[in-house]
């Protein structure tokens, strides 16, 4: 199992990206804080969960997914951010 962290930037303001929500949902347990962050504990790797999102998403959108499983992590967020963190990556 592997953590990835998703990013996207959704350019077509008036989209209906709720597919695309639910996709990313659906490649197991997530945590979604941040706007157009999230993070999912999938065993997909970046390659294969792109591939699952790409579809839902406009040619002039961006997406970001990066393998983040690691020990070492720093930033400023709830701690309950920091305990899904531990608990899944």
């Amino acid at each position: 199992m592997s953590a990835l962290l998703i990013s996207y930037d959704l350019n077509s303001p008036g989209q209906n990206y709720t597919d695309l929500h639910d996709a990313i949902k659906s490649l197991g347990g997530w945590w979604h804080y941040l706007d157009s962050t999230w993070l999912v504990s999938t065993a997909l790797t970046p390659t294969q969960a792109s591939a699952k999102l790409k579809p839902l998403m406009d040619t002039n959108d961006r997406l970001l997914v990066i393998d983040v499983t690691a020990k070492t992590r720093s930033g400023w967020l709830p701690k309950r951010a920091w305990e899904w963190m531990t608990k899944h990556i």
